[in-house]
């Protein structure tokens, strides 16, 4: 027999205002937030990712972020293990763990409690797998995932050559799809709670466009050449990122700023449409209208009942 740990998740498309509404709950609700975006994780990746300088996280503990290195591997299964390691702290300190982000898959995967596979690297398949991408391509990597786990292919993105390599490495070793490990469902070990932000599109897309002029403004060219001045190059999952690979193609003359900044735009729109697909498909979550000028109080009083209703005792 165990006990059920209370995980209050907060997420939605890109520039909903998870970031500040997290805040403001965690301070209400004596609460640690743990961010559920895979590129917070990166050190020297701010303004790209839109990572909350220190004095605006008001004092909250904030779990998640600046632990790797632009180089460094990271995976949905990592993200999972590290996520329920901070909410048992956090639940022993007597507070409630709270996932704020928007990487979808990343939440599936806690919210689901998938289990993956235990399988280790094997370097010599991942090297005969990246000659084939160097050689041949991604798309040929990816060619070879759909014969063998049709599921995964659909997930992955075709020029997501790291990914790719993980699931064909999996089924190598095991014998098993990922995508079946990733059905099998873990031990039932969290009372969830998923609120989503939903803004009106028309409005969500001003908020985007709004959010990267900001983001120019506050210095994401500088912010990409520093990066690569310190030797990480634009081959990195990590730097073909939203906002870092556009910036690579300005900073190395492939595009103007400008055609760079509406690429960004576009790009961004075409992420947060993606996103709210993933998570309209999903029943449990709990949509919340934060659009049209709703005042904040409002939308903190809704979402506290739930909270309150579903995670806190009376």
């Amino acid at each position: 027999m165990h006990h059920t740990m209370p995980l209050f998740v907060l997420t939605g498309a890109t520039a909903t205002g998870k970031t500040v509404l997290g805040i403001e709950l965690a301070l209400r609700h004596g609460g640690e937030i743990i961010s559920a975006d895979s590129m917070q994780v990166y050190r020297h990746m701010d303004i790209g990712t839109a990572k909350p300088p220190l004095e605006e996280r008001r004092g909250v503990p904030h779990h998640l972020i600046d632990i790797l290195d632009p180089d460094q591997p990271f995976s949905v299964a990592e993200f999972q293990r590290l996520v329920l390691e901070a909410a048992r702290a956090i639940v022993g300190r007597g507070r409630l763990p709270m996932m704020v982000g928007g990487t979808a898959l990343y939440i599936r995967a806690v919210v689901n409690e998938y289990c993956f596979p235990d399988a280790p690297g094997d370097e010599r398949i991942r090297a005969e797998l990246g000659e084939v991408a160097n050689n041949l391509g991604a798309r040929a990597l990816h060619n070879m995932l759909s014969e063998v786990d049709p599921v995964s292919a659909a997930r992955i993105h075709e020029n997501d050559r790291r990914r790719l390599i993980r699931a064909l490495e999996v089924y190598r070793l095991t014998g098993v799809p990922l995508s079946e490990f990733a059905r099998r469902r873990g031990e039932g070990l969290l009372d969830t709670l998923v609120v989503a932000l939903d803004v009106p599109r028309p409005e969500l897309y001003r908020r985007i466009d709004a959010r990267v002029d900001r983001m120019i403004a506050a210095g994401l060219p500088s912010e990409v050449r520093r990066l690569h001045e310190m030797g990480y190059g634009e081959r990195l999952f990590s730097m073909q990122s939203l906002g870092y690979r556009e910036m690579i193609d300005f900073l190395f003359g492939r595009s103007t700023l400008e055609e760079a900044v509406r690429l960004l735009k576009r790009n961004t729109r075409r992420f947060a449409k993606r996103q709210l697909t993933w998570f309209r498909n999903d029943p449990r979550i709990t949509w919340v209208n934060v659009g049209n000028n709703r005042p904040k109080d409002s939308v903190l009083e809704e979402v506290t009942r739930l909270i309150e209703g579903k995670l806190l005792p009376a």
